[in-house]
């Protein structure tokens, strides 16, 4: 995370809805085998805790239950051009961007809750795309295959981290310009992410 505290969501909560949004994760934890990160689908459920599953021949599978582990989203960032401030001469180039780390104990789940995950995602993310498909589309044979290939956990927040920067530590007219360049070069959504911390 960026240590500049400015650069920090306004709350957790904001955050969280962050990372309901984005729906997919990467997650770090240390095994026996050295670091190892997992790629997951990741829901926010009401509780607050996040919810994935893995399938089980993946490297940190079998290393999940009882860890701590770290599931780290981002989302697109843009470049900065020291060109576009009143004074590049006296500046370096860095990016702006939103990630968020939430850190906590795995545990595994069992079989009605890993079909619950799976009911919940697809209401999650199915209208995303416009479609319909539920779990009871499925053969109940090979549902349940399926379904023993892999594992439901449950991730409990003990520390939240984040970061959305967007020019916040400049002053107006260097974000008024940072923004315009942005959309110049197409860059749509970093220059909304400049108006939208700005209030603009």
């Amino acid at each position: 995370m960026h240590p500049n505290a400015v650069f920090r969501f306004p709350a957790d909560r904001e955050a969280l809805a962050f990372v309901a949004d984005v729906g997919f994760a990467h997650l770090f934890a240390m095994t026996p085998d050295g670091p190892r990160v997992a790629h997951v689908p990741l829901l926010v459920v009401p509780s607050g805790v996040l919810r994935f599953h893995l399938s089980n021949g993946n490297a940190l599978a079998r290393h999940l239950d009882g860890a701590v582990a770290v599931a780290s989203v981002g989302g697109p960032g843009s470049y900065i051009s020291p060109n576009w401030y009143a004074d590049p001469a006296n500046n370096l180039p860095t990016w702006n961007y939103r990630t968020v780390e939430i850190e906590g104990r795995v545990t595994a789940l069992g079989w009605d809750a890993l079909r619950d995950l799976l009911d919940l995602s697809a209401a999650t993310f199915e209208p995303r795309v416009g479609q319909d498909w539920t779990m009871a589309k499925m053969d109940p044979g090979r549902r349940d295959a399926m379904m023993r290939a892999i594992t439901a956990y449950e991730l409990v927040p003990t520390a939240l981290r984040s970061t959305d920067k967007a020019s916040q530590n400049r002053s107006e007219a260097d974000a008024r310009a940072v923004m315009a360049a942005l959309a110049t070069i197409g860059d749509d959504d970093g220059a909304a992410a400049v108006k939208r911390r700005r209030g603009w």
